[in-house]
């Protein structure tokens, strides 16, 4: 059972969303690599079917998430951890927690802050001294179709900019998908274009955002049955990788930042 309805926003889990599932968690898997033993804090933990994969392999980890459905569902699943604990945090004030991390995740948020100095300085008191906070947000260069939820979306030199002007140590990295990811990321744009050619005059920006929420959600679930027709392979978490190559090719952005 999912803890909220589904938005079209957070990423889906579960039967049909094998995309959204495997490239979620592809983010996770590289996050463990620099979690082994060390004190983890998932700022922005959703549903927590990625945060509970790190208590595998770090000493500690903290979820955070601003929805009560969200920590209330992340409690009734992963409640086996015993190094895993779910608590409700306002994302643009974590400096509220009170403690701090030795690795600090911050995954698909950045895109929806509208002032995200303050927030990335709030993450920054969050780190210790040898801390690192991995952050990934969309890479506006590949991004296909309009998403009502985000504020803004960033190129990866916009990204490394903005990071900079908090952070003094800052590594661009991608998120790349292969022929696979690829193949289903055309069948994505294709079914995009057939439907914004039903709305040319770009009638969709005069309505009240509940609306544009409303079929953001009904219509991400038909681009996804479209994006992958009856056969192909389905994708799975191998078909993702980080890499520093091509960063503006990458599906997504992901930083390394250090105090």
């Amino acid at each position: 059972m999912r803890a909220t309805r589904f938005t079209g926003e957070r990423p889906g889990w579960g039967e049909g969303f094998e995309y959204d599932y495997s490239r979620h968690i592809s983010a996770y898997r590289f996050a463990a690599t620099l979690a082994v033993g060390r004190r983890v804090l998932d700022a922005g933990c959703g549903e927590g079917f990625g945060t509970q994969t790190l208590a595998e392999v770090a000493a500690q980890v903290t979820g955070v998430d601003y929805s009560r459905d969200a920590i209330a569902q992340c409690r009734r699943l992963w409640s086996a951890h015993g190094n895993l604990r779910f608590e409700r945090l306002d994302l643009t004030r974590p400096e509220g927690l009170g403690e701090d991390f030795d690795v600090v995740l911050n995954f698909q948020v950045l895109e929806h802050i509208r002032e995200p100095e303050p927030f990335l300085s709030g993450l920054r008191k969050l780190l210790g001294d040898d801390g690192v906070l991995v952050l990934t947000t969309p890479n506006r260069l590949r991004t296909i179709s309009e998403n009502p939820y985000h504020v803004r979306e960033y190129t990866a030199g916009e990204l490394r900019e903005l990071l900079c002007s908090v952070f003094g140590g800052v590594e661009m990295l991608g998120m790349h998908g292969n022929a696979n990811v690829e193949t289903f990321e055309a069948g994505r744009a294709r079914a995009v274009r057939r439907i914004l050619r039903l709305d040319p005059l770009g009638l969709r920006n005069l309505l009240p955002p509940s609306v544009v929420q409303f079929a953001f959600a009904r219509l991400a679930r038909v681009v996804r049955r479209r994006a992958a027709p009856e056969g192909t392979t389905k994708i799975v978490p191998e078909d993702f990788h980080v890499s520093a190559d091509d960063i503006d090719r990458a599906l997504d952005l992901v930083a390394l930042c250090r105090r």
